[in-house]
């Protein structure tokens, strides 16, 4: 696994939560002590500091540090915090909240993720919201984009290597037919097949419609993603296809938005920096010459832009 963040040797929950707790006193928080700690320390730290810190101050760690920072800072602070399941359950919410439109991110999380990380994405959603992710999801959509986000984020895909290549073949011509007459006739069977194939499966089914059109399903897609529904579908594919490439794509428009796109550039740190960030910078200096840390440094400031590279393993 391509983690950026080790494990700290010296680590010891209660003098970090202490250290912390002493960062917070005064006139505004220390800055540079909750980077120093937070952004150097694995999950599994992070949660020992967050127990330690409620035992020792008998208040959330969490809810403390959004008293005491703010704006994009605080937020990607935040994130960085929860557990992976917690928080691509509060990436999710955040996505389907009515007027957002950012239903595409609920379709990167639920295909990038294993069948067991969705499951637990799901867990996690409920206990927190007191709902169900496919409940919210279908009360803030409709009509295909609906079916496709429902489909997406209940299905439990099998994770084995077999392929049919008699069905690989037979799917990429639904697909390719419903691409073709943009009538909306053959949505439905596209969507069974993104929702209930294994991603092997549907990979063999990518290569195959590659290979008999010579182009690509998202590229065939680029010039129909005005909508929310072949938005939602074109990042299905992509994070289906190959999720590393897909997120240096995001990680690129990010960047190079006219004023930078903040969410877009703490969601992929933040969610694969202790997976394979590592891989995805490779990616990105390839696709642009350009290193991943140079970019961030360069587009952003202050002590977001400190937590961000801190996170990139790189200090400013």
């Amino acid at each position: 696994m391509a983690t950026l963040i080790a494990p700290s040797n010296n680590h010891s929950p209660v003098e970090d939560a202490e250290a912390l707790h002493k960062a917070f006193k005064g006139f505004g928080a220390d800055e540079k002590t909750i980077i120093a700690i937070l952004g150097h320390r694995n999950v599994h730290q992070r949660q020992q500091i967050r127990k330690a810190y409620e035992q020792l101050f008998e208040e959330d760690l969490i809810k403390r540090l959004e008293s005491e920072i703010s704006g994009d800072f605080e937020k990607a602070v935040y994130r960085w915090m929860l557990e992976p399941a917690d928080r691509d359950a509060v990436l999710i919410n955040v996505a389907t909240k009515h007027g957002s439109k950012d239903y595409h991110i609920v379709a990167e999380i639920a295909s990038v993720l294993s069948a067991e990380e969705l499951l637990a994405v799901r867990r996690a959603y409920r206990i927190r919201y007191k709902r169900s992710i496919e409940e919210d999801v279908s009360a803030n959509t409709t009509g295909h984009l609906r079916q496709l986000l429902v489909g997406l984020v209940s299905s439990y895909r099998y994770e084995g290597d077999e392929i049919n290549p008699k069905l690989a073949q037979t799917e990429a011509s639904i697909i390719h037919e419903s691409l073709k007459e943009k009538k909306g006739n053959n949505e439905e069977e596209v969507i069974r097949i993104l929702t209930t194939r294994s991603k092997t499966q549907l990979v063999a089914t990518f290569n195959r419609y590659r290979d008999e059109h010579g182009v690509s399903v998202s590229k065939k897609l680029l010039d129909q993603t005005s909508d929310d529904f072949h938005k939602a579908l074109h990042t299905a594919i992509r994070s289906i296809n190959d999720h590393k490439k897909y997120y240096e794509k995001v990680l690129r428009n990010a960047i190079k938005k006219f004023g930078t796109d903040e969410d877009g550039l703490s969601r992929v740190i933040v969610t694969r920096a202790e997976k394979d960030l590592r891989d995805i910078k490779e990616l990105y200096y390839k696709r642009n010459s350009v290193h991943l840390e140079d970019a961030v440094s360069k587009e952003t400031s202050g002590d977001y832009k400190k937590f961000i590279l801190a996170l990139l393993g790189k200090q400013e």
